[in-house]
């Protein structure tokens, strides 16, 4: 069998068939059985394996959840068998650090560990941080093979294994459907997005050139804006993890022919000192890749619109003028707020700029209080489980997601902006600014960024370039499904309206607007 499959491992349920593959005598026949523990064998497959490569891959019948059962592959008068095998549902995590923070790291990590013992059908494995300059077809070193959650294993040491929001999102997911849940952890902290694309998406974004012969590497181009006086941006050299493509060749191509309930994916923060006004082109590009891949690599048994979740991006610095947080929040979306829309279909988000942890030991601390691993995973995994099952499960009339802005009307006598919202909302913290307008006079055709146009059927777009900037709105009044905006100071032109841009936005689980059901209203511009 190739290196993923193992005793403890759970394949992907109905109504997808199961990817099996492994390695053998090139042109041998190999037998693929399927038995209950008693013996009684469930179903035989035949495959032949190919040359050169010495593999073979054969899809099992789809099969209802649970085990457990024996899976033996064999050729001549050699046999491998696997024990105590299950099926469910397989979930892939992939990201950077904030993905590979382990149990023992988050938020009362003590009574977490403890719980894993009444998990027995939450599987694990985690493939091992690795990079190839070439596509492998198998995995090169895992840090955990197929297993049954122990304290040990959920917390086997910082960033390493296994995944807090991996394992959270399972456990939830699994205490819902009742069912056996397979983890699939390949995360390396730091990394950007690039490291994880494939070539095919990095080229679909302008952000590739070859170099030479593959081997000699290959290198990023900023794009370089309209206009300006070259056709050449200088090239910018990376090197070990953050290389283009080394990720994607190392640790997702390999498991490609895993057949998959859905892929959670939790990175951006390296993004925000990398190609960061590029994220709302390769995130949409991975997503669409990977799902390509999958589906082809599993023999047309994964969808063709995999379920793919993901967070947008926490806190870091409390007080940082800067704004690439926010920007990567946006561009996170494809610059539409809310997920799933027409660029990113079947996906959903967790927000998450309201789980600042300044107190957190796992920090990037310099000068001021900063930290970029906030140890509330828990609240993170419950907002994904919820996005799971409204878009991956299709449970009807669940709210995964906060409320989001429908329409802006202007009172222009009162100078007020009346923004109405798509669910009833709460007005936790009054003291938290939250809202910004952009108003002035706006820039003749051509010299801006953009002339005033809708943003999703509801705002005028805040890409116009204006003279007076972005001023603070303060709330007047918040109503069941409406707040009303004092716009002293800006005048009677709004341009754009903005929420929650800051990195830093407002404090653990106080930002201004929530839904009833707690979940935070997401940024927009």
């Amino acid at each position: 069998f190739a290196s993923y499959y193992g005793d403890h491992m759970v394949l992907q349920k109905e109504p997808a068939g199961a990817v099996v593959w492994g390695y053998g005598e090139p042109g041998a026949t190999v037998t693929v059985a399927l038995s209950e523990d008693s013996g009684f064998v469930i179903s035989k497959k035949t495959v032949q394996v190919k040359g050169p490569s010495g593999t073979w891959t054969t899809v099992l019948d789809p099969m209802d959840p649970g085990g457990p059962y024996t899976l033996t592959a064999g050729q001549a008068s050699e046999n491998v068998t696997l024990q105590d095998i299950y099926f469910g549902d397989v979930w892939l995590c992939s990201g950077q650090s904030n993905m590979a923070m382990t149990v023992l790291q988050i938020t009362n990590s003590s009574q977490e560990l403890a719980a894993a013992a009444h998990y027995p059908h939450v599987r694990l494995f985690a493939a091992a941080p690795a990079r190839s300059d070439w596509e492998l077809e198998d995995l090169e070193r895992i840090d955990l093979l197929w297993s049954i959650p122990t304290a040990e294993n959920l917390g086997h040491g910082n960033f390493s294994y296994f995944s807090a929001v991996c394992w959270l999102l399972g456990r939830y997911l699994h205490e819902t459907l009742g069912h056996p849940v397979g983890l699939v952890e390949a995360a390396w902290g730091g990394t950007p997005i690039e490291a994880w694309s494939s070539p095919r998406a990095l080229r679909a974004c302008g952000l590739l050139e070859e170099v030479g012969s593959f081997r000699s590497g290959l290198v990023f181009c900023t794009p370089t804006k309209p206009g300006s006086s070259s056709s050449l941006s200088p090239w910018q050299h990376l090197s070990g993890p953050h290389t283009p493509s080394v990720l994607w060749n190392a640790m997702i191509h390999p498991l490609l022919n895993l057949t998959l309930r859905g892929v959670v994916w939790y990175q951006g923060e390296e993004n925000t000192l990398l190609h960061t006004d590029q994220y709302n082109c390769t995130f949409p590009a991975l997503i669409a890749d990977w799902r390509q891949a999958f589906h082809a690599g599993s023999a047309g048994q994964n969808e063709l619109l995999l379920p793919f979740g993901f967070v947008q991006l926490s806190t870091y610095r409390r007080q940082s003028p800067d704004d690439s947080f926010a920007r990567l929040r946006w561009h996170q979306t494809a610059d539409l707020g809310v997920v799933p829309n027409a660029r990113m279909p079947s996906t959903f988000m967790a927000v998450a700029m309201d789980l600042g942890d300044e107190h957190s030991p796992y920090g990037r601390r310099v000068l001021e209080v900063e930290d970029i691993h906030p140890r509330d995973k828990q609240t993170v995994a419950h907002r994904l489980h919820l996005g799971a099952r409204a878009v991956a499960y299709r449970e009807k009339n669940l709210v995964f997601q906060g409320p989001y802005p429908t329409r802006a009307i202007l009172e222009v006598t009162r100078a007020l902006l009346n923004v109405t919202y798509s669910q009833e909302l709460v007005w936790r913290r009054r003291d938290t600014p939250a809202f910004e307008v952009r108003g002035g006079t706006a820039s003749p055709p051509g010299t801006g960024r953009g002339k005033p146009t809708l943003t999703e059927g509801f705002l005028p777009s805040a890409q116009v370039c204006c003279s007076s900037g972005w001023l603070p709105a303060p709330v007047v009044t918040v109503e069941s499904y409406q707040v009303t905006l004092a716009l002293a100071g800006c005048g009677t032109l709004v341009l754009g309206l903005r929420y929650a841009w800051a990195e830093w936005p407002c404090d653990y689980q106080s930002c201004a607007l929530y839904n009833t059901g707690g979940l935070p209203a997401p940024p927009f511009l």
